[in-house]
């Protein structure tokens, strides 16, 4: 059976079980697929590639909100109202 593998880089789960931050440091930041019987059981990044991707995630949301509001009728508030 075959198993698409969306990273380039791959260890196995007991040799990151064995050497978790050299498995890690190895990778310059690039995600890493932990393989277990030659199958991808999940994927390794670094907290700030996951950052920027949560920050992606995040622009996205607010882009489709601002989307949606754009035809919208503007309402003038002075800000001493507040």
């Amino acid at each position: 059976m075959t198993h698409l593998i969306l990273s380039n880089l791959t260890a196995s789960i007991t040799e990151l079980k064995r050497h978790p931050m050299a498995v890690m440091n190895s990778t310059h930041g690039e995600p890493l697929a932990i393989l277990s019987h030659n199958e991808p059981v999940f994927y390794c990044i670094p907290a700030k590639t996951y950052e920027k991707m949560i920050d992606i995630m995040e622009d996205i949301e607010f882009s489709k909100i601002i989307e949606e509001r754009a035809g919208e009728k503007e309402i003038e508030v002075d800000i001493n109202d507040l």
